[in-house]
């Protein structure tokens, strides 16, 4: 695993959301993912693809700033912010978050095991 790799993991994700691709979701995210959202829920893989499912979070631009990148044996971690236009549950929002991810490889590729989000503004 290198950060090249990681990068276009990540890469992939972005579009992924943008698109609202449950297939390429389902693909990088961990079936045992937990990741907290910014009101302080945790969440699993099953209840993110969900909220893509029924159309709840649309997101119209996302500009990604990555901070840091650290690669530990098969796992790596990445930080970065993320400035996000889109829409959730009918309410527009436009605001800047602080991401932590977790990668970790597995026989099946590189999948997010874990992370969490921040609002950084409103």
């Amino acid at each position: 695993m290198t950060k090249a790799d990681i990068l276009n993991q990540e890469s992939k994700l972005y579009g992924a959301i943008k698109e609202s691709d449950i297939k390429v979701l389902e693909e990088l995210l961990h079936d045992d993912l937990l990741f907290v959202i910014p009101n302080g829920d945790v969440i699993t893989k099953e209840m993110d693809l969900q909220s893509y499912r029924d159309g709840n979070l649309k997101i119209r631009e996302l500009n990604p700033q990555v901070e840091h990148l650290n690669i530990i044996d098969d796992t790596a971690v990445i930080t970065l912010t993320l400035e996000l236009k889109g829409n959730y549950v009918g309410d527009d929002f436009e605001s800047k978050f602080r991401y932590i991810r977790v990668w970790k490889a597995f026989a099946s590729g590189i999948k997010v095991i874990g992370g969490s989000g921040m609002i950084l503004n409103v």
